[in-house]
């Protein structure tokens, strides 16, 4: 029986570590294109600092699925694989809207005037990970 509540809490801390691994490497690419950008023009910096930002909300949807796994009454074996799956999901969309965000940074440095059109790519991007948290919590509730 401790296996499978193991596993249970394995889902859940799963939820959270991927998350937070991709958002710490999809804030690392946004910021290391930040710095690099700030250290050449004098404009726009707090636009540059959100976009390296925005990666870290994966780490919140791994957290609150974390919670709401680990007090869940699905079967251990199901807290495990939503964790899992929404924990991979998390982890790429961060990874790639770092990506997104760092390529934003870019192309505002060289055209300041896009710079209320470039959080669109970085936004559908982190629409994934939001689908990965509902569905998540579709499969706990269900």
């Amino acid at each position: 029986m401790s296996e499978l509540i193991t596993a249970q809490f394995v889902g859940a801390i799963l939820a959270l570590g991927l998350g937070a691994i991709g958002s710490s490497i999809g804030c690392g690419i946004a910021g290391m294109t930040s710095h690099g950008v700030m250290a050449k023009t004098d404009e726009n910096h707090g636009i540059f600092l959100g976009l390296s930002a925005m990666p870290a909300s994966q780490t919140i949807y791994g957290f609150v699925l974390m919670i709401l796994l680990q007090n869940s009454t699905v079967l251990p074996q199901q807290a495990f694989g939503i964790g899992l799956c929404a924990g991979l999901a998390f982890m790429t969309s961060a990874i790639y809207q770092g990506k997104a965000c760092s390529s934003a940074i870019l192309g505002v440095s060289k055209n300041p005037g896009i710079s209320g059109k470039v959080f669109m790519a970085p936004g559908i991007v982190e629409s994934f990970a939001l689908f990965a948290l509902v569905g998540g919590i579709v499969l706990i509730q269900g």
